[in-house]
């Protein structure tokens, strides 16, 4: 009996955001979307972080460093990406390490997400969202983060230089509006504009600037076809003789008639 309660309390919580999911999002996207079975709702399936390691080549120490900071924030220590080609103008060869990247999957997971959203994002610096453009049309969210410092088991003194992350968050989601409202559910934050369902404002007004301007180009180019048409004679091409070649009928030009006058009369001066 000790045994068994010394186990129990040795076991590590349940994550609160997956237990936030199953009671309270779940719900909403059902409610929402309209799905007949709790199967259909969309689900987080794996986190993949990457951190490259460009200066790798060059010294070891560089992939060490990397290596451990990323098993930090993960708590799982990730793999090593080599090139799988060679380079020339990047002065890489095959299987030459590239970057360290980790998967996450279930509570380890969840764990990372719910340190992501709640410490780690409100730490950046000049915050103002996260970009809902970023999906990949499959339900696949991907966002950059520019430095390792905003989680808090960095620590500051002892990292040798500020590297930054790559998150990508696969879903079992159809569709990109479908993971953006489980995402915002969890506590995703996402700037107002650009959102996956809505109607996206600046690209309308792109859009009608565009067909705006081809309208006052096609206006421009009647226009001017209707003054060829009146006036043909000023808009017809004009043959301009070079200096020095010779006119229509293979007479020289004026320029040179001018040239053999000075020259004739020179050689006359001369005799005298």
């Amino acid at each position: 009996m000790e045994a068994t309660t010394t186990e129990a309390q040795r076991a590590a919580p349940p994550p609160r955001l997956r237990d936030r999911f199953e009671s309270e999002v779940a719900e909403r996207l059902t409610s929402k979307f309209g799905y007949r079975n709790r199967m259909e709702v969309p689900r987080l399936e794996k986190v993949t972080v990457n951190m490259g390691v460009g200066d790798a080549k060059q010294t070891s120490s560089v992939l060490e460093a990397a290596t451990e900071q990323l098993g930090v924030i993960s708590g799982q220590r990730p793999n090593v990406r080599r090139a799988r080609k060679s380079i020339a103008s990047f002065k890489v060869r095959a299987g030459m390490p590239v970057g360290v990247a980790v998967t996450l999957r279930g509570a380890r997971m969840w764990e990372f997400v719910d340190r992501l959203i709640s410490i780690a994002i409100p730490r950046i610096r000049d915050f103002r969202g996260l970009n809902p453009r970023s999906f990949d049309g499959r339900g696949n969210y991907s966002l950059g983060l520019r430095e390792q410092l905003i989680f808090p088991e960095i620590d500051y003194d002892s990292i040798d230089e500020v590297r930054g992350l790559d998150v990508t968050i696969t879903t079992s989601a159809s569709s990109d509006e479908e993971a953006f409202e489980m995402l915002l559910a969890l506590g995703f934050p996402f700037s107002a504009e650009g959102r996956p369902g809505e109607v996206d404002r600046e690209a309308e007004e792109e859009e009608r600037r565009r067909e705006q301007a081809r309208e006052r180009a096609e206006a421009e180019a009647a226009a001017l076809e209707q003054l060829k048409e009146e006036n043909p004679e000023a808009y017809a091409k004009r043959v301009r003789v070079e200096e020095g070649e010779e006119g229509e009928e293979g007479e020289p030009s004026a320029t040179e008639e001018g040239k053999s006058e000075e020259g004739e009369g020179e050689a006359e001066t001369s005799e005298e």
